[in-house]
């Protein structure tokens, strides 16, 4: 199974990008809240987390292996969670992350059934659904998260780099995405990622600046 996917972005569509890794270019299935930040990263090289599953009904045929891709590795841990829920499948639980998944884990905390019920293919009851099924598991998602694809674009490139390297190495995402601002805050000299990678673990470790 594939976990994780980097290549060149050469297509963005309504709902799916395709993507070159070697020699090989792969649809994959996106949330629409990523399109618009997509859009204007065609050309470059992007690195999603994956999803793969089959569509389609055994009984008539036409199976189809599908890969959804996330811009964030919570985004995915989320949409796992998500589609537990009784009624919600991949496709529709893809249509309805059209905002933020740290503002749709909010709704759920908050119980905001209206907010909710806005998402696409989510009505009332399927949205009290989610309130009853998920509210209590989702803060870690809500809390302190990132404003996906839109937090993302506002990094320059050496700061993204450096967060890969820490996601590499073990640290969440999200942990990795603060420590990197702090540290160029702290030194905003820093404009290297194999420098800033260092110097995060020495403020991790109390030792500041070196």
């Amino acid at each position: 199974m594939i976990v994780k996917l980097a290549g060149k972005l050469e297509f963005v569509g309504e709902d799916c990008v395709h993507v070159t890794s070697g020699d090989f270019t792969r649809e994959l299935l996106v949330p629409a809240a990523d399109v618009p930040f997509l859009q204007t990263k065609v050309g470059q090289t992007v690195t999603f987390f994956t999803l793969e599953y089959i569509e389609g009904n055994p009984s008539f045929g036409g199976m189809a292996p599908k890969m959804l891709g996330f811009l964030r590795s919570e985004d995915k841990e989320f949409f796992d969670l998500f589609t537990t829920v009784k009624g919600i499948g991949t496709r529709k639980g893809l249509r309805a992350f059209a905002i933020p998944t740290n503002q749709i884990a909010s709704a759920i905390a908050l119980k905001d059934v209206r907010k909710l019920s806005s998402l696409p293919g989510i009505g009332k009851r399927m949205a009290e659904t989610i309130v009853a099924e998920l509210h209590g598991r989702v803060e870690r998602f809500a809390v302190g998260a990132a404003e996906g694809a839109a937090a993302v674009e506002t990094l320059p490139d050496y700061q993204q780099g450096a967060i890969a390297a820490l996601v590499t190495l073990g640290e969440r995402r999200g942990d990795a995405e603060t420590w990197v601002r702090r540290v160029c805050e702290v030194d905003p000299t820093l404009k290297d990622p194999q420098k800033i990678v260092p110097a995060v673990f020495r403020l991790k470790s109390g030792g500041g600046r070196s």
